[in-house]
């Protein structure tokens, strides 16, 4: 469908960019209840781009339903960050099986259909919960039904793996990290290593990024706290230091460097999880737009860096590749012996484009370098689940596989297993 076209505009560092052309690009499907599904291309409120590094196939994979769950305006993002032989595999099922498990389950989880009305979206509804108990401020009734929903099917989705038989995960898997945007509401779920950022705005009308989940990388306290206590094994190895990684207790194979993750069932006996942290954010007007990218992104540009790109896009439907591209020519600036990781991003932009606004510089070109300079976050007003994460106050900090060395692959293969292994799994996933 068509659109008008404008001029773009920069706002304090902030593209009110041209409106493209084509409205929506890229194959688009219908599923549940009339929810619109890409897996790749634009729309007004999204723009997605994936390029594959230079270590085989592009194992990352991406998915925005628009009209989520059959909601009007609904979004519901993912990245998917694959490794291993069959990494591209396990991405791709859970891009194509997860939204409509997670619908499902949601659906499942309301009293009655009533429940789902403007006043529950609202938060105008007496809701008892823990967690609205926990935080005073907590204005969204539906979140304890999201991140239940969001658990239930995060873990029917690696049962799923663990049985199917066309590809193997017992030493493949995913990363994964999600948004569902309904109005002014945010609710993030994060598996792994892959980011999520939302760019806001200071006191000063300056860009902000806030950095909306951890990393979780086998060095964070808690995640080689549960790992120890599993019997698994975190160390960094002599060449790659600085990269820690979970091991099993007697093979130096594989080398995971995560802590969460669908499939690699060889070592989920072994403190490896598949429970996402999943947290909720109100949106203001202060917000601007989301990232979401896996760590091929993260790996080389910082959370400031990123927001400043996607928001020099002249268009959002350039957004994603501008910032891959910048990643790419990063990767082989910073690391030139070495081969660039997938890259997959995914924007969600809050606001609706303006239709005709014009505006340069005195040099009589745009420009985001000469507005004022971008702030790090300190701070989150993100509301987090306790499923064994860190507390809020890790948002504060960019946490990153590299710290100074050279990228390696999310999964090392040392030498094969001695003995044949059979998939174990626990009763329990937090040992």
């Amino acid at each position: 469908m068509g659109a008008c076209c404008s001029k773009e505009k920069k706002f304090e560092g902030v593209v009110g960019e041209e409106v493209d052309d084509v409205e929506d690009a890229g194959d688009v499907r219908v599923e549940d209840g009339g929810s619109r599904v890409r897996l790749e291309g634009n729309s007004m409120y999204t723009s997605m781009f994936t390029q594959g590094g230079r270590k085989g196939i592009n194992q990352d994979a991406m998915t925005v339903w628009e009209d989520f769950s059959g909601e009007k305006g609904m979004f519901f993002c993912a990245v998917l960050d694959g490794h291993g032989p069959s990494g591209h595999h396990v991405a791709g099922l859970v891009r194509d099986i997860l939204p409509s498990r997670l619908s499902s389950e949601f659906k499942l989880s309301l009293p009655n259909s009533s429940r789902c009305d403007s006043d529950i979206v609202h938060g105008n509804h007496k809701d008892d919960s823990k967690d609205r108990h926990e935080n005073k401020n907590f204005e969204y009734p539906l979140f304890p039904l999201w991140k239940a929903s969001l658990i239930k099917s995060f873990e029917e989705m690696d049962e799923e793996l663990d049985s199917n038989s066309t590809f193997d995960s017992f030493c493949s898997g995913t990363t994964a990290v999600t948004v569902i945007k309904q109005e002014d509401h945010l609710i993030i779920a994060n598996l792994g290593d892959s980011r999520a950022v939302l760019c806001t705005r200071g006191n000063r009308n300056q860009l902000v990024p806030v950095q909306l989940t951890v990393d979780f990388k086998p060095n964070l306290p808690s995640e080689a706290e549960r790992i120890r206590n599993c019997k698994g094994r975190v160390f960094a190895l002599p060449d790659e230091r600085g990269v820690y990684r979970l091991w099993m207790p007697d093979q130096n194979s594989p080398g995971l460097a995560m802590t969460r993750a669908f499939g690699d069932f060889c070592l989920k006996d072994y403190g490896l999880i598949s429970i996402p942290d999943v947290s909720y954010r109100k949106l203001t007007d202060k917000d601007e737009f989301v990232v979401l990218a896996s760590d091929g992104v993260w790996d080389v540009l910082s959370n400031s860096e990123v927001i400043r790109i996607v928001a020099s896009a002249k268009k959002r439907s350039m957004a994603a590749q501008l910032l891959v591209d910048r990643a790419v020519r990063e990767w082989k600036i910073k690391y030139p012996g070495y081969k660039t990781d997938d890259c997959a991003v995914i924007c969600l932009f809050l606001k609706t484009p303006p239709l005709s606004t014009k505006s340069t510089s005195k040099n009589g070109r745009d420009s985001v370098n000469n507005h004022q300079q971008l702030a790090v976050s300190q701070r989150s007003a993100t509301t987090r689940s306790q499923q064994g994460c860190e507390s809020t106050k890790a948002n504060s900090k960019e946490y990153s596989a590299l710290q100074g060395v050279s990228r390696e692959n999310s999964l090392l293969s040392l030498p094969r297993f001695s003995t044949v292994l059979g998939r174990r799994r626990s009763t329990n996933q937090g040992c």
